[in-house]
């Protein structure tokens, strides 16, 4: 229907001009209805014009976004194939509690690397997955870490950072305690007959001069909890969160000191030391760039749970570390959470290691490690 109007218009315009051309002289209504005409035609050529330009354009708009999208697509398929896949493995407790900020960005693409957590409760199970070739990078403890290196060839786990300095208390319902010289005469329960515990205690209480100081073990710390709501005024060396829970469950036990500052005050060029990252040497030799963004990956997740404490306990109550979160957040501020990494590294947890091998060489393998065992970028 446009079209048979348009092409009426052209014709009315093209017999005018023929009329002119010829000498004629039309009539004046002849002479109006062209001239409207060529306004209808100029009007109605603007408007298609001013149709096409605007499909145009979007068709352009469309495709510029199609193209961006299509690159934005590409820049990420290439970000992920450059996302080194590493597996680690830690122990349930504040070694998790350290990483679990890492673990949530992991989980949401937002890390350089590619991580792969696994959890576990007992030490041995993180070892046996690394031994066996199942985990790149472990989180176990100091004197674990000394151990499995002496038993393998050319110190296979090299340690990256320290992760978690002392988390051992002293915890009692008796107001006469508030240092290690204190123990003096008193009996001490705790866990960990034979390991890192027991031989950090002996350590402080010879240090210290105090005499006489009878250890008595349990096996988990839980029992020890149970001992301590029956009966506040015993005396016992728990770890981070235990002391806590602990706590929680009865208001007159109270933390008479830390391990810690402890062995701070008492022992010379050293740190009281909790837990390491080691990393396997094959991964390490051919991922070393990666291994160096772990570090600095790591940093941060420390830092994190030192600053953001809300945040990190709901995060360590989501994974199952920890129940509640309002524990968890009680909990953090004493697990010493760090990522010690260099010759700092190097100084505290040798002279760490040192000490316990005073106390039993067995304790770190037989032998102290070499400096292979030290992993300085």
């Amino acid at each position: 229907m446009k079209r048979h109007h348009l092409f009426a218009a052209v014709c009315a315009a093209v017999l005018t001009l023929g009329l002119s051309a010829c000498g004629g002289s039309a009539p004046a209504s002849t002479t109006a209805a062209a001239t409207t005409a060529a306004e209808t035609t100029a009007a109605a050529t603007t408007a298609a014009e001013t149709t096409a330009a605007e499909t145009k354009a979007e068709e352009t708009t469309a495709a510029e976004t199609t193209a961006a999208e299509a690159a934005g697509e590409t820049e990420a398929a290439e970000a992920a194939a450059d996302r080194t896949k590493m597996r680690i493995g830690a122990l349930k407790g504040p070694t998790t509690m350290g990483i679990v900020n890492l673990l949530n960005k992991s989980e949401a693409g937002e890390t350089a690397n590619d991580y792969e957590f696994t959890m576990a409760v007992q030490a041995d199970e993180v070892l046996a997955k690394l031994v066996g070739g199942d985990l790149d990078i472990a989180l176990i403890p100091a004197n674990v870490a000394a151990v499995v290196n002496n038993k393998g060839e050319g110190c296979p786990f090299p340690v990256v950072d320290i992760n978690t300095l002392g988390v051992l208390y002293c915890v009692t319902g008796d107001d006469s305690i508030h240092s290690v010289g204190d123990l003096a005469g008193k009996t001490v329960i705790s866990t960990g007959q034979g390991t890192t515990p027991e031989y950090v205690l002996r350590t402080l209480t010879e240090k210290s001069g105090a005499k006489d100081v009878t250890l008595e073990f349990k096996s988990e710390a839980q029992e020890i909890a149970a001992a301590l709501k029956a009966d506040p005024s015993q005396i016992a060396v728990l770890p981070q969160p235990f002391v806590t829970v602990a706590m929680a469950q009865n208001e007159a036990l109270k933390i008479a000191f830390s391990l810690t500052e402890a062995w701070d005050e008492l022992m010379e060029d050293s740190s009281m030391v909790t837990g390491v990252t080691v990393v396997s040497r094959a991964f390490l030799t051919e991922h070393e760039d990666a291994v160096k963004t772990f570090l600095a990956e790591h940093q941060e997740s420390a830092e994190a749970a030192a600053s953001d404490l809300d945040g990190t306990a709901e995060l360590i109550a989501k994974y199952g570390i920890i129940e509640k979160a309002p524990v968890a957040k009680k909990a953090l501020p004493y697990c010493n959470i760090v990522c010690v990494t260099g010759e700092e590294m190097k100084q505290a947890l040798s002279g760490y290691l040192e000490a316990l091998y005073t106390q039993n060489p067995k304790a770190v393998g037989g032998q102290m490690p070499g400096e292979a065992f030290y992993w300085i970028p």
